[in-house]
This record gives C-alpha cells, structure tokens and sequence, in this order.
C-alpha cells in the first residue's frame, strides 16, 4: 500500500531550515478561523469542529492507547494539528513553506519549538490524523525514534478498525510477498535514516515488525517496550535489532512463522465480531 504521509523528525529539522523549515514556525497561511483545545492537543482549522467532535474524541482515546500499549508516559508538550479547509490551500501552504518535499496528504513536523501536523479535510482525515498525531505523541514522549519505528508504530495505530493495529491492506500483501521471495530484514531498515530512504515495502515491512514485537510474544514485547523506555532518556541506544537478537535467538524464524499466520489471525478476528454483532 503507497505511503501517504511521511514523518519529519527533529534530526531533519537542520536539513529543513536549508530548504523551507523556516515554515513550521511561521503562521501566514495556516488555519486561525477555528481553534480547538484538547488534552494535549490543538486543533487550528478552517474547519468548524466542536470540541466533542468524533475526530478529537478519537485523538484523545488514541493518545491513551499509545501511552498504555507502549508503556510510555502521557506527553506534556501538546501537538499542534494544522487543518486545512481543502487540498489546495494546503497545497499552496506546504509548497510555499516546505518546497523540497514531495507532495503527500499529511506531514509531521517536529521541532524544539512546535510538534505539529498539517493536513487537510479529506477522505482519509481520520486515517491521516492518527498517523501522523501517533508521532507527535512518540517525538512528545522520547528524545528520539529511529525511522523505521516510527513509520511503524504510526502505520500500526492510524488502523481505524479493530483489531487495533491489524492492516488489512498490509495482511492481504503477506501471501504474495512470501510467494515471491520476501526476506525481511530488520537490520536494513534500521539503516535507513532518510524519509526519501524508504519504499513502500519498507512502510510494510516495518508494520510487520512492529506488530510481531507487540503481539508475538511476552518477550518481544518486553524488547520493544525495553527500547522505547531507553529513548526516554537516550537518544542513541543502540540498534533494538541487537537486543532482540540477544532476548530472542530464533527471531527470524519466528517473525516469518507470525507473519505467515496473520491472515488467519484477521480471520478469526473478523468471525469473532460478526459473532458479537
């Protein structure tokens, strides 16, 4: 499935002020007609929305499922969310602003001053918000998040529908990757450091992992869960894939054995709450 919205960190931020940082500070353009104050979140939109709108409601129930799910403590610095009335607007916004990136439906930019997204009022709003505002609160939370776990962890919670974090497009990819000779590699994608790094096989495959690491095991997820406490406090702890190596000798073979088995898993999943319905 095509990424939609990559992330900006805070170690692109020196890049950015060469080629159009300076816009994440600056508020000509930006939504001001509407503002909405939610926990930990502000909402400056062209759009009329009331507080206890469906969209902020979800926001705020995501902010808890992260912070209880990933062990991590309930970020203080707000995330500032810039909503456009329309796509042009918000094109003509980031163009002006940010005219080294690619056009994309959503972006997360972090700064010391700002943590901030902007997106428009679309299709995909909902999807889009919880992507991109599961950044905000991990950059809120940590001194740093490798790429390719913070692609992952994103793509794991903008999934709408329950069960949390299974993507149903990602899960319908797995038997044709396997047919064609995937071969993840957890090592490759903690080299990434760059957005325009990543493929679209790499949003997939770094979903993949996070979402054996949560849910494979009691000890992969104490590994993550391990990690990301150290990136509480350090921003350099090292590479998870050494950790996990070490905790979980047999990973490889057991992240393909997961993997293999999420179709059904989504299966009975689905079956389950027809049941309950």
């Amino acid at each position: 499935m095509p990424h939609r919205f990559p992330s900006l960190s805070f170690l692109l931020c020196g890049v950015l002020a060469l080629v159009g940082c300076h816009g994440a500070g600056h508020t000509a353009g930006l939504p001001q007609r509407h503002s909405i104050q939610g926990e930990q979140l502000l909402v400056q939109s062209d759009v009329r929305l009331p507080k206890g709108h469906p969209l902020i409601k979800d926001l705020e129930a995501l902010r808890q499922d992260i912070s209880q799910m990933l062990d991590l403590p309930v970020q203080e610095q707000p995330v500032v969310m810039y909503l456009f009335g329309d796509e042009m607007r918000y094109s003509q916004y980031m163009r002006a602003n940010f005219p080294n990136l690619p056009p994309r439906r959503a972006y997360f930019v972090g700064t010391a001053h700002e943590l901030a997204v902007y997106t428009f009022w679309g299709e995909k709003i909902q999807e889009d918000l919880r992507h991109e505002y599961t950044h905000g609160v991990l950059h809120a939370c940590l001194k740093d998040v490798p790429l390719w776990l913070d692609e992952g962890l994103a793509e794991y919670f903008e999934v709408t529908e329950p069960p949390l974090g299974m993507n149903r497009d990602y899960v319908a990819r797995l038997p044709t990757a396997f047919a064609t000779g995937w071969k993840p590699d957890l090592e490759r994608l903690e080299g990434l450091e760059t957005v325009s790094q990543m493929q679209k096989g790499d949003y997939f495959e770094s979903w993949a992992w996070v979402h054996f690491l949560l849910h494979e095991s009691d000890d992969t997820r104490h590994v993550l869960l391990d990690y990301l406490r150290a990136l509480r406090e350090n921003p350099r702890p090292g590479r998870l894939s050494v950790r996990l190596r070490e905790e979980v000798p047999s990973a490889d073979e057991r992240f393909l054995a997961y993997a293999a088995s999420l179709g059904q898993t989504l299966t009975t999943a689905s079956a389950n709450a027809q049941s309950r319905n």
